[in-house]
C-alpha cells in the first residue's frame, strides 16, 4: 500500500505509517474537495457512517485524497473528517492516485483491496442508500 499511497498518512494525532492500514477490513479512498458543494453535502453523511460502522470495533478505514486548491482549504475541510488523509504536501501522490483510479468527478468513494485493486467504485451510493448494510455488498466485492 505504501507504493500507492506513500509511506506516511495524515491522521488526527499526526502522521501515521501507511502500514496502519493493514488491519482495516474495508479500505476506501475518498476523493473530495472543500470547494465542491456535493462533497460538502456527502462528507458529514460519510462521517456518521464511519463512526457507526466502527463503533464496536474498527473495520472501515478511509483515506481522503484531496482536490483542494490551497493548504488552508485542505486543513479546514480535513478538520471535519475523522479518518486518514494523503498529506496535502504530497501533490504528486494525490495526482497519481486520481489518474490511477480514473477519478472522473467528485465526490468519489471507492473500495480497494490491500493490493490497491478497485473492488467497487460506487461506494458513495452504497453509503447513501444502504448505510451500514452495504458492508455485506463490500464483503462480496472483496471476495470476488
Amino acid at each position: 500500500m505504501e507504493a500507492i499511497l506513500g509511506p506516511v498518512l495524515l491522521g488526527k494525532n499526526g502522521n501515521q505509517p501507511t502500514s496502519c492500514l493493514r488491519d482495516a477490513k474495508y479500505l476506501l479512498l475518498y476523493f473530495s474537495a472543500h470547494w465542491c458543494p456535493p462533497c460538502r453535502g456527502f462528507t458529514p453523511k460519510l462521517g456518521l457512517f464511519y463512526d457507526s460502522v466502527n463503533s464496536a470495533h474498527k473495520q472501515v478505514e478511509i483515506v481522503y485524497v484531496s482536490g483542494d486548491r490551497t493548504p488552508e482549504q485542505f486543513a479546514e475541510y480535513y478538520d471535519e473528517m475523522p479518518w486518514l488523509a494523503v498529506p496535502y504536501s504530497e501533490s504528486a501522490t494525490r495526482n497519481e492516485l486520481a489518474q490511477r483510479f480514473r477519478v472522473q468527478g467528485i465526490p468519489s468513494l471507492m473500495l480497494i483491496n490491500h493490493e490497491g485493486v478497485v473492488k467497487k467504485d460506487a461506494c458513495r451510493m452504497d453509503v447513501t442508500n444502504k448505510g451500514p448494510l452495504c458492508l455485506a455488498d463490500w464483503d462480496a466485492a472483496l471476495n470476488s
